[in-house]
């Protein structure tokens, strides 16, 4: 066999500006392997990060006078805004003890599904803030591969 077909026969791979088809789809399959394992690692640290969250808001916090003034003069910027409604917490479904079934079918007793500092939210708004005229409503504002997600608790007022 000739030079010339030896050459024709075999094409150039050893030069870097060539790559074989065999070493494409290995390459490929290396890239779409390191994004796989990127996004797995990015689902990990994500589900971590919504189990400490639940851990979290699964405990109530002390309320202090600094805390409760704070968020009144959010309410009254949000009210100067002409807004009617303010979202004062929003949380991971599993923080109700039917995983936000209630809520999203706006049962009247959805406020005995709450755990937590939704729960006790839910009282300060019952105790403080409801004799006052506001309204407290909640509902499921996320829907991850169709399932309920976060609930989102609004203050309203008139």
């Amino acid at each position: 066999m000739s030079e010339k077909e030896t050459t024709a026969a075999r094409p150039l791979v050893d030069d870097e500006l060539f790559m074989s088809v065999a070493d494409l789809k290995a390459y490929v399959a290396e890239v779409e392997s390191a994004k796989a394992s990127q996004s797995y690692v990015a689902m990990q640290a994500a589900d971590q990060a919504k189990k400490d969250l639940i851990e979290r808001l699964s405990r109530p916090i002390d309320l202090t006078p600094e805390k409760i003034s704070a968020f009144m003069r959010r309410v009254k910027l949000a009210a100067e805004r002409g807004e009617r409604e303010m979202l004062i917490g929003r949380f991971p479904s599993e923080l109700c003890t039917d995983h936000g079934r209630a809520i999203n079918n706006t049962e009247e007793g959805w406020p005995e599904t709450l755990i937590g500092l939704p729960l006790q939210v839910h009282q300060i708004w019952k105790d403080k803030l409801q004799p006052l005229g506001y309204g407290l409503k909640a509902m499921i504002i996320e829907w991850p591969e169709g399932f309920p997600g976060d609930v989102g608790m609004f203050l309203t007022w008139k």
